[in-house]
């Protein structure tokens, strides 16, 4: 792990190197959310907050964000906030065929008003909001960033002389705030020389000048606090190079040289899909590493950063078994699944958000975190493959059980050994979080929420892996299984989160895509049951015949 970080702090390094000129802005050190980040995440965040992407018309966040503050008036008539939910539409008396709005539309009446009322008065009842209310608090959360970042409020740039709460702009005084001055004066100067095509060599370079003439005037309240430049290249680097969409392109290349060799027998394709796949385990591991570097802990806080180790896991795996087995179709259903989770993980920042947050006070244990959270999830990977592999299995049951007997036998092995490595994870994963929950709430085990279905989920498991050892599971049966007890998985990982809400693993709650994972489930579980009408149909015709 440690020539992870060092071949990952050295690329690092070597990128900021070559950071173009004008880009010194992404660079700031910006106090926010319980940390230092530098300028460039800050401005991603709060685009993605108010406008659900990371870019507006082309344009980066690190310049749209700045023009909030420098001038918000002129933003009064641009559609920059996304609303989805069409009962806050439907309430705002606004198009529901309509996804951006202006502030105009949305905040200028006393509908907006009114609606907040309703918010506060739910959330004073304490009862779990619902997808309406979930949608309308988002709102309100928009509304209230772009107010304070258009009133300097929320920009925080330069340390305190005492204390740890850094000084927003709207409160710097002397010479902090003369050179912050500087700075938006050049920075003006630059967009507006962008923007009309002109050259932008000059004005590039006086508003890097101006950014570093900030930074050592802001340091000098308290140098100790501004001492984070590796971590902000780390980041920015970060944000720029997007590891986890370099790791699922390769994968899905991987998966689609597998998909000549199942379907065209060609074996020389092999060797590029190894490269291919270790290409993508190489910057799914790099990526995860730099997380790692950037926020010294274990990324594994939240459903992002649990969905990106658990792509991780499933490769890793799927590897191992098909070097041990040689089906081809572990290594198929392994880049599969590890692609359509880094996918979704890429795709839904509104659900599975990618933000860098500090640890929760419940979870300021790097050590419990890395070995009872990562043991946990690490299971769920190898039940995902066994997932993929039994979605294989139903193709091959509706092309044909007698046609394909060997190819059945072999995903069944597949899923079989996936679900053992599974419980032997899941397993101690369990126990050791009861030690944790005894050293941190007093108690080994209370059935909170999350405590009783990771039970159920390893029940579930031990049960098929028994039912097949006694012999009463048959081939279909352990496909079928390997489809359905990953529900429970599902309820676990992110129904628990999601959907109850409840339980004192409140740090990793979350809101959204539940009619997504609904449909998923659901129609995977009506696969199950028509291939087995199907297979039921045909054993029956045979057998008349």
């Amino acid at each position: 792990m440690n020539r992870i970080f060092l071949f990952a702090i050295s690329l690092l390094l070597s990128v900021g190197a070559f950071a173009k000129d004008g880009e010194a802005l992404k660079y700031l050190p910006v106090q926010d959310g319980g940390r230092i980040k530098p300028y460039d995440s800050f401005s991603r965040e709060m685009l993605e907050i108010v406008y659900g992407k990371s870019k507006y018309e082309g344009r980066d966040a690190t310049e749209i964000v700045m023009t909030w503050m420098l001038s918000p008036q002129a933003w009064n008539d641009k559609k920059i906030f996304e609303v989805r939910n069409h009962q806050v539409l439907s309430a705002m008396n606004l198009p529901k065929d309509q996804r951006y709005f202006s502030g105009e539309e949305l905040f200028a009446g006393d509908r907006f008003n009114l609606l907040r009322q309703e918010l506060q008065s739910k959330r004073e009842t304490k009862e779990k909001l619902n997808p309406y209310f979930q949608a309308l608090q988002r709102l309100e959360n928009q509304y209230f960033v772009f107010q304070e970042i258009a009133a300097g409020r929320m920009l925080k740039v330069a340390p305190p002389k005492e204390g740890t709460a850094w000084v927003a702009v709207a409160d710097l005084e002397g010479p902090a705030q003369e050179k912050f001055m500087e700075l938006t004066k050049a920075f003006v100067t630059h967009i507006g020389a962008v923007a009309t095509g002109a050259d932008t060599s000059a004005t590039a370079k006086e508003l890097d000048a101006k950014v570093v003439s900030f930074e050592e005037v802001a340091k000098v309240n308290n140098p100790a606090l501004y001492d984070h430049a590796a971590k902000l290249k780390a980041e920015v680097h970060y944000n720029d190079f997007h590891p986890f969409r370099w790791a699922y392109i390769f994968y899905f290349l991987a998966f689609l040289l597998l998909l000549l060799v199942w379907t065209l027998k060609k074996e020389s394709l092999m060797k590029a899909v190894w490269v291919c796949l270790a290409l993508g385990f190489i910057l799914n591991t790099y990526g995860f590493g730099v997380r790692m570097f950037i926020m010294d802990r274990a990324p594994v806080t939240n459903m992002y950063e649990t969905v990106i180790w658990v792509a991780w896991g499933t490769v890793l795996f799927a590897a191992v078994l098909e070097i041990i087995y040689k089906f081809r179709l572990i290594l198929m259903a392994g880049t599969l699944v590890a692609t359509f989770g880094l996918v979704i993980a890429d795709f839904a920042p509104a659900v599975l958000d990618p933000s860098l947050q500090p640890l929760e006070p419940v979870l300021r244990s790097n050590y419990w975190l890395t070995i009872h959270v990562m043991t946990i999830t690490i299971s769920y990977a190898a039940f995902f493959l066994a997932f993929g592999l039994a979605d294989i299995g139903l193709i091959y049951y509706l092309r044909g059980e007698q046609k394909f007997h060997k190819e059945i036998r072999a995903v069944v092995s597949g899923i079989y050994r996936s679900m053992q490595i599974g419980v032997a994870f899941l397993a101690p994963g369990i126990i050791l979080g009861g030690i944790w929950a005894d050293y941190s709430w007093g108690r080994f085990w209370g059935w909170d929420p999350k405590e009783t279905w990771a039970l159920i989920a390893l029940l579930g498991y031990l049960a098929v892996l028994h039912a097949r050892y006694a012999g009463f599971i048959k081939n279909f049966g352990m496909v079928a299984t390997g489809v359905i007890t990953f529900s429970l998985v599902i309820m676990a990982w992110y129904g628990v989160n999601f959907v109850l809400g409840a339980g004192l693993h409140s740090y990793g709650f979350g809101a959204g895509g539940v009619e997504y994972v609904s449909a998923f489930v659901a129609a995977h579980l009506l696969l199950v049951v028509y291939v087995g009408i199907v297979r039921r149909g045909k054993q029956t015709t045979q057998t008349t015949n």
